[in-house]
């Protein structure tokens, strides 16, 4: 279990790599008159920090994500904390790689966000 801070350097960051400039992720009117509470935060921000479980969190430094796969239920605000949760759910020793089941739960302890990482061990 790992947790992350969706600040807003995180955000600001996030804008200045990608340029994705988005109303619903830069104008709280825009996201509010369409239903969010305010703008919704990039949803790739979570596969940054799926990213960051594979390359940093893992035993081993050895490995490559092959596929990943994500679904959004529901939409996540800047200073969000998020609490990221991740098991090993296949082994595939024909070609020696893992498959994750992972999730994503907010505050209030509502899952945001779920998928599948398989990730190949480098020989």
């Amino acid at each position: 279990m790992r947790e992350f801070d969706l600040s807003s350097d995180v955000y600001s960051l996030f804008l200045e790599a990608f340029k994705d400039k988005n109303p619903l992720h830069t104008d709280d009117s825009f996201a509010q008159s369409k239903g969010f509470e305010m703008r919704v935060m990039h949803g790739n921000i979570l596969n940054g920090f799926i990213s960051y479980f594979i390359g940093e969190c893992l035993p081993t430094k050895n490995v490559i994500i092959q596929k990943q796969e994500i679904q959004f239920h529901l939409p996540v605000y800047v200073n969000s904390k998020l609490k990221f949760e991740a098991k090993i759910e296949e082994f595939y020793e024909s070609v020696n790689s893992y498959e994750f089941k992972f999730y994503f739960e907010n505050e209030n302890r509502k899952k945001v966000a779920k998928g599948k990482i398989q990730i190949g061990i480098l020989k």
